[in-house]
């Protein structure tokens, strides 16, 4: 027992140490991917505001619109524009010691637009789901200055600095550190520029190795004893009974509920043991099966937690553009002090209308998930010629790139059994899919054939290939081609979703294909007329 415990105290030291290092790890990532998300919105911010600033001539007009804009956007403390090299570099004298960070943004007239964001803001952004945890967060921008910290102490950050390697690695989080058991974890980021260092404390360490040895040493020896008085006191047959009742208790309070108590009986067994053991098996049966409901409830809890997560974080960054742009052009066809030309109204209602429909469709999505999880999605199913379904979704798409559509379906008049909103619905979004992912300069292929009694519409392009693992989890809510941290197109990430429970409401089927010669191919199979 003795050689045992030291055994499993040292398995369990280097366990605690490696779940250090990959809790290390994984903070600096999330931190990372905060980053992204966080330095990609203000982009967006900033390249509205500045595209927006391009249609004020006063300088009056445009600072009382930056003014709006930081009322409404609570990152910015300030938004202003100045004239020239000089003036800006007065605004980049702000430092860690105001709680300020500078960002500058290039206007076409040579001037730039420069954004005063509240540190205390982004630390909020930045450690948001780290909150309760005890490691030391420093962020530190390309010149080596303290952008946001967590947990800061002065004694952590400079031990984190003086042990840093001279030669970084890009990208990647690298462990370094003196103390094995207290990882330091440092992340340099290529775009955009930054430096996360996590520092394990020794608070944490103490809590995640010493405590844990302690407690296995004291729960070896608490055994060894258990065992010798178990071993002197269970010598008769009585006793036997009484040792197995003893070890369905231990089972069940580890987490066995399956465990049940099997008596030795004969003459000589007292009825107070064998009803003892009954009664023991039947609640063991009652709260397997209690369990058993907890785990399916948590499960389910689980997923709706998820989805709640994933659709308050897509409905934040996918809506804020369209809402930011209607804004922006609303606001300015209701000035009154300035005279705009027709064209520029047109123009201006004509993105007010584009950027509605967009925001329309993505609550049009999130409206039909309910329908097609709940399997409540009504459709109205008659015989329409496929090449007409494809012509009026062709017709229907949002092709601004203006990408070549080649479409060989427009001769084939089979007709299919199908919902016509709902049809074209589906072969609308994957077109717009197939556009928004293609290689540049390459075109969108639709093709149809006949297949053991059903038609199948093939819709391809050309893409780089996606693993089958990728693949199954696209028909997933909230997945995308491209993550949060490589992200170059707008969506929800719910197309594929919607557009496979659409197909499957109308008796039909999706399939999903990717070779390194062919590119990206979605397949829907329809029962034909």
């Amino acid at each position: 027992m003795t050689v045992t415990g030291f055994i499993v105290n040292n398995i369990n030291q280097q366990s605690n140490r490696e779940q250090l290092k990959s809790a290390a790890v994984m903070i600096a990532n999330t931190v990372s991917e905060e980053i992204d998300v966080f330095e990609q919105s203000i982009k967006n911010d900033l390249g509205q505001i500045v595209t927006t600033l391009e249609y004020y001539s006063a300088s009056g007009t445009e600072q009382r619109y930056l003014d709006e804009i930081t009322k409404t956007l609570e990152f910015y403390k300030e938004l202003t524009i100045v004239n020239n090299k000089a003036q800006l570099e007065q605004y980049r004298a702000y430092s860690m010691r105001d709680n300020y960070y500078v960002l500058k943004r290039r206007i076409k007239d040579g001037r730039y637009l420069v954004a005063i964001l509240d540190v205390e803001g982004l630390k909020r952004n930045l450690f948001k789901t780290l909150t309760e945890d005890q490691r030391q967060i420093y962020v530190l921008d390309n010149n080596g200055d303290l952008i946001a910290s967590s947990n800061y102490t002065e004694k952590g950050y400079n031990t984190s600095l003086s042990e840093l390697p001279k030669n970084l690695e890009i990208d990647k989080p690298i462990i370094y550190g003196k103390v094995k058991n207290q990882p330091l974890v440092y992340l340099k980021k290529s775009n955009p520029e930054a430096l996360i260092l996590v520092n394990t404390t020794e608070e944490l360490k103490q809590d995640a190795i010493d405590y844990n040895r302690d407690k296995i040493i004291i729960s070896i020896l608490v055994t060894m004893f258990a065992i010798f008085f178990v071993v002197g006191l269970y010598t008769s047959y009585l006793y036997t009974n009484i040792r197995q009742l003893f070890k369905a208790i231990i089972a069940i309070s580890k987490g066995n509920y399956a465990r049940r108590i099997r008596l030795l009986t004969n003459i000589f067994t007292p009825f107070e043991i064998v009803f003892l053991g009954t009664e023991f098996n039947r609640m063991v049966n009652q709260i397997h099966k209690s369990y058993a409901q907890l785990k399916k409830k948590n499960k389910e809890l689980k997923q709706l937690n998820e989805f709640r997560s994933n659709m308050i974080d897509t409905v934040s960054h996918e809506f804020r553009t369209p809402l930011t742009s209607i804004q922006g052009y609303t606001s300015r066809l209701l000035r009154q002090d300035i005279e705009i030309d027709e064209e520029t109204k047109q123009k201006s209602l004509l993105i007010i209308k584009r950027q509605s429909e967009r925001l329309k469709r993505m609550i049009e999505d999130l409206l039909v998930i309910p329908d097609i999880e709940g399997a409540r999605l009504n459709v109205n199913l008659v015989d329409i010629p496929i090449n007409t379904i494809i012509e009026n979704s062709i017709l229907l798409v949002k092709n601004n790139s203006g990408r070549e559509i080649i479409n060989n379906v427009q001769d084939c008049s089979t007709k299919i059994v199908a919902d016509t909103d709902r049809i074209e619905q589906v072969f609308v979004n994957l077109i717009e899919n197939a556009i928004k992912y293609a290689k540049d300069d390459t075109p969108v292929t639709i093709d149809c054939e006949e297949q053991e009694g059903k038609l199948v519409v093939s819709v391809k392009n050309e893409y780089e290939f996606i693993p089958r693992e990728k693949l199954k989890t696209l028909f997933d809510k909230f997945t995308r081609m491209d993550d949060s941290t490589t992200r170059t197109t707008r969506g929800t990430g719910l197309g594929l979703f919607i557009v496979k429970g659409l197909v499957e409401a109308m008796d039909g089927e999706i399939r999903l294909y990717s070779t390194e010669e062919n590119g990206f191919c979605v397949k829907v199979f329809m029962p034909i007329s």
